[in-house]
């Protein structure tokens, strides 16, 4: 078992979830059950599941939880994205937020090779 609060990439997200939901909060009421929704919901995953891997014995389990945390990253990007898109924040808005997620998931990602790596030397 990890002990999650040590893990940088943990408190990265769990950071980056605060800042995604004040973007969040300034989206129109109208998408309360559409896009805050989604946006909320990934992004409060990634640390979640950083956090519930953590807890797993087998190093494959912990890889399989970084993975489901790494695809919510994605996930979350694509949402802003799409705010984007739909004129709800220019582009300056929400560039550095969009690199913020864009580096976790390059960090999640070597995470993920390490930890295979060191299953395969075992």
């Amino acid at each position: 078992m990890r002990n999650f609060r040590k893990l940088d990439i943990w408190n990265e997200a769990r950071f980056l979830a605060k800042e995604v939901y004040l973007v969040s909060s300034k989206l129109p009421s109208s998408e309360q059950f559409g896009l805050i929704s989604q946006i909320n919901r990934c992004v409060i995953s990634i640390p979640a599941n950083i956090a519930e891997g953590s807890a797993k014995d087998s190093q494959k389990d912990f890889i399989r939880f970084l993975q489901i945390s790494l695809g919510s990253a994605f996930e979350l990007e694509s949402h802003l994205i799409l705010c984007i898109e739909l004129n709800f924040f220019n582009e300056n808005d929400l560039n550095l937020t969009i690199d913020k997620v864009q580096v976790l998931q390059k960090r999640i990602s070597a995470l993920i090779k390490y930890n295979q790596n060191s299953t395969l030397t075992l």
